[in-house]
């Protein structure tokens, strides 16, 4: 069977034991005479797989009591509207950090909500830094402090969690949760979607604090109201069952893998592999500062450009795939999520090293 390095910054690589595991159980899953995508979310089967999914999500990430877990839909596009919907609690304004371009997203639709101040920005740097928190210019009034802590397009990762003192810190983890240990008592929210380092795309997750919830805007629909999901079990309508299932798999192998700690070493060391050849050669170049490279998502550029094409197309040659970069910035971009398997990137750095000895 042909597997080949998928390099997409998501729907991304999944590891293959779970894939493996899924088609196994497709058509019967445990004796039920049942694929899981058939099966009622209300039914004991499904209620099982949900809970088993929480119950490892919580194990693997710590998350203390009084944190509920959401497991949604609509993807972290969505909760850029459904944050300020349910965290401005009668507040007027809240404050965003500009780290590229998701956060630009999150600050215009909080922008339909309430006043947005921008705490900080990367812009002048055109995003490939992390701004240090001596330059935020935060709010004490604000309703929460929101910041994308790992930008998927621009490679730009918080390696420090900010502090915003008593305003619920907030946070879009979609390319980078579950990549290292976290404190979550940190933070008055954590959201991403699925596709990059959970599962399949589909299934949104929402960690939020429970004295949070409650107060949503009265123009919030219910669905995306986070104390009626949190009351009817994340389940008020039918969830998405078979990337929650997908993403319990998912957990189980994080956890044979040795949880989180053990995923931050393996990514670590992936990550080093790439960096450490853009580092010593003049043919290619990380454009992200190296205090705030990212260890997911890590984008490189040509020198000369003109030979771009030509990289990609040989690149998938030789089953190195969905390396172009994000159509906003060009150039390259390899996601190494957790189930990118070291050999992965050694691959990648051969031919790129074979590439510039017949094109330097």
């Amino acid at each position: 069977m042909k597997r080949v390095h998928n390099f997409a910054a998501g729907p991304a690589i999944l590891p293959q034991a779970v894939l493996e595991q899924a088609a196994s159980e497709m058509l019967d899953w445990h004796g039920s005479g049942m694929s899981v995508m058939e099966m009622s979310h209300r039914g004991k089967h499904f209620v099982g797989i949900a809970e088993a999914a929480e119950a490892d999500l919580r194990e693997l990430m710590a998350i203390p009591a009084g944190y509920k877990v959401l497991f949604l839909q609509g993807g972290a596009t969505l909760q850029f509207a459904a944050i300020p919907m349910n965290l401005l609690r009668g507040k007027t304004s809240a404050d965003y950090v500009h780290t590229g371009e998701w956060a630009k997203k999150a600050i215009s639709e909080a922008k339909r909500y309430c006043k947005v101040n921008i705490a900080a920005s990367a812009e002048d740097k055109k995003f490939t830094y992390a701004p240090a928190q001596s330059a935020w210019k935060l709010d004490p009034n604000a309703a929460y402090v929101h910041y994308t802590s790992n930008e998927t397009i621009g490679g730009v990762e918080f390696h420090w969690v900010p502090d915003t003192g008593n305003v619920p810190l907030v946070a879009d983890m979609s390319s980078h949760i579950l990549s290292r240990p976290l404190d979550v008592s940190r933070y008055g929210a954590i959201y991403a979607g699925a596709q990059k380092n959970i599962g399949p795309a589909g299934l949104t997750i929402v960690i939020v604090r429970e004295d949070l919830i409650g107060n949503a805007l009265p123009v919030t629909p219910s669905i995306l109201d986070y104390k009626v999901q949190a009351d009817n079990g994340w389940m008020p309508n039918t969830p998405a069952t078979y990337s929650v299932y997908i993403a319990g798999l998912v957990f189980q192998w994080i956890k044979k893998q040795g949880g989180l700690a053990a995923m931050e070493k393996k990514n670590t060391a992936k990550a080093q592999v790439l960096y450490d050849f853009l580092d010593q050669t003049e043919f290619y170049y990380s454009p992200v500062a190296k205090s705030d490279r990212s260890l997911m998502n890590i984008p490189f550029r040509l020198r000369n450009e003109e030979l771009d094409a030509e990289f990609l197309k040989q690149a998938q040659a030789r089953d190195l795939l969905e390396l172009k970069g994000h159509r906003s910035v060009g150039g390259m971009r390899a996601s190494i999520y957790n189930a990118m398997p070291i050999e992965g990137v050694q691959a990648l750095v051969a031919f790129m090293r074979e590439f510039q000895s017949k094109n330097g």
